[in-house]
């Protein structure tokens, strides 16, 4: 039968063992279920005492006698100790985050001084058995060197925060999120779900990459986009071209603070090598928001038609003449067609047409690009001809944006940018692919300089947009608004003369 005192002493510590328990669901919900589970093996371990203290299934006189107390003991005991160890760590030492390794070296360590204890409490002789064991320990050491080197590679990675769960390392040119870290591996996740297991030991020795962190503080990851433009623009052209783009970068996961830029990384045979530079927040996400930004840059490139070289060794059987006039008569008969199909360009001959057209100027963007920014000055106009675009307003000082409207190719916006040089008066951003064609002051001049009256006819039209636009005037009968578009319309004329010099 078990001792009473024994029993006695098992329900004291897990009084207290029970008491800690509810501390623990009470300040870590998320430990509740595991805790509830400890406690009910506890009692498992009391039942099973509580039993032996009224019925001994095997006889006293036998050595084997104890082994039912002291499984039921060792059950009590390891709950007890898992309940501590789990409110020492996510109670009372919370903020210091302590390592999940050493919550298991404690739980070792505590199980082996219970064994020692109870082996003394049963009269083992402890002396024979410590001189044995330090045999043992020598042989098993020298033939598992290699499992203690992880274990202790385990042990030093979580006690000096070498990697953290969540952590994102380089490591032999693999990147990987930190998953797992246990005694003997630690374990990567890749972006392509791959999950890579180190050994604790090789990662003491090899060179790791601590990815997005300084020290303690989580930082941006500074991301490299290389890329390369012919030696028919100057460094300084390009430099300024991507820095202007760049500047207006709207692309989530992009840090804006440090800023992006870009510098010249060299000269190669072909092409001067650039490379960006811009802050990730995100490192889950850094092969896609890479492609973002080359997209991007490409967009802005495009803009400046700045090529990007390539590999001119393939034979051509077309000439290259010919292929280039084929090439430039459908471009100018699609910017006919689209100047023919807005009304701003209904006032316009044939002639003029054609000339305008010659005169536009291609800009593509990406999505998220901000094709113009309010509070800009401008002197140009923009041609939607593939894709949509969003309207906003800003808000004071740049903050907060509202959306107005949203077009859809075949559109026209920024016209009195075009012509009066009117600042712009709202933010817009393209939604899509887009493209546009540009169309600027010095572009429209000389079919304005020769025919004047093209003033009159296109103010109208411009008048009547803004006032269908102007929330204003939604009120206002019918013949009211059209006196105020009439008025809107000459001062409209005043302007454009004015901006145009026709009054001289």
């Amino acid at each position: 039968m078990v001792e009473t005192i024994t029993l006695q002493e098992a329900l004291g510590f897990s009084a207290f063992a029970l008491l800690l328990g509810l501390m623990t669901m009470r300040f870590k919900p998320e430990l509740r279920r595991a805790t509830l589970v400890t406690l009910l093996i506890i009692v498992f371990g009391l039942g099973g005492l509580a039993v032996l203290t009224r019925f001994q299934p095997i006889p006293a006189q036998l050595a084997i006698a104890v082994v039912p107390r002291e499984i039921c003991l060792f059950i009590v005991a390891l709950g007890n100790i898992k309940i501590w160890i789990a409110f020492l760590g996510n109670v009372l030492l919370a903020r210091r985050a302590v390592p999940r390794i050493l919550a298991e070296v404690s739980m070792f360590v505590s199980l082996v001084v219970y064994a020692l204890f109870r082996m003394e409490a049963l009269g083992v002789n402890l002396t024979a058995i410590t001189f044995s064991a330090t045999a043992l320990t020598a042989i098993i050491g020298f033939a598992a060197q290699s499992t203690l080197g992880n274990l202790m590679g385990g042990i030093s990675l979580q006690l000096d925060n070498t990697c953290r769960i969540g952590d994102w390392i380089e490591i032999e040119g693999v990147t990987g999120e930190v998953v797992s870290i246990r005694w003997r591996y630690t374990a990567i996740t890749t972006t392509t779900n791959v999950t890579i297991v180190i050994p604790n030991a090789e990662l003491m020795k090899s060179k790791v990459t601590l990815l997005g962190r300084r020290g303690d503080e989580r930082v941006a990851w500074r991301r490299p986009i290389e890329f390369g433009i012919g030696y028919e623009w100057t460094p300084g052209q390009v430099l300024a071209v991507v820095a202007a783009a760049l500047d207006r970068l709207e692309i989530a996961l992009v840090a804006a603070r440090p800023t992006a830029i870009c510098i010249c990384a060299g000269f190669d045979a072909s092409a001067i090598r650039y490379v960006v530079y811009y802050y990730l927040t995100d490192i889950k996400a850094y092969l896609e928001t890479d492609s973002r930004v080359r997209v991007h840059v490409y967009a802005a490139l495009g803009r400046a038609g700045m090529e990007i070289p390539i590999s001119r060794q393939d034979l051509y059987m077309h000439s290259a003449r010919h292929m280039a006039q084929s090439t430039g008569a459908h471009e100018q008969r699609s910017r006919v067609a689209l100047l023919r199909s807005l009304e701003l360009f209904a006032p316009l001959t044939d002639d003029e047409t054609h000339a305008l057209a010659a005169q536009l100027r291609i800009s593509p963007m990406a999505s998220g690009d901000v094709v113009t920014k309010q509070g800009e000055p401008s002197d140009s106009l923009y041609i939607l001809a593939r894709g949509d675009v969003a309207i906003f307003r800003d808000g004071e000082h740049g903050k907060g944006r509202k959306l107005l409207a949203k077009l859809a190719a075949p559109a026209f916006f920024g016209e009195m940018g075009l012509l009066t040089g009117q600042a712009r008066t709202a933010t817009i951003v393209a939604e899509s692919e887009v493209l546009c064609y540009r169309l600027d002051k010095h572009g429209f001049e000389a079919i304005i300089q020769a025919r004047p009256e093209l003033a009159e006819a296109m103010s109208r039209t411009v008048a009547e947009r803004q006032a269908a636009n102007d929330a204003t005037l939604a009120s206002l009968s019918a013949e009211a608004r059209a006196q105020a578009t009439g008025t809107r319309a000459s001062e409209i004329v005043r302007r454009i003369r004015q901006f145009f010099g026709l009054d001289a």
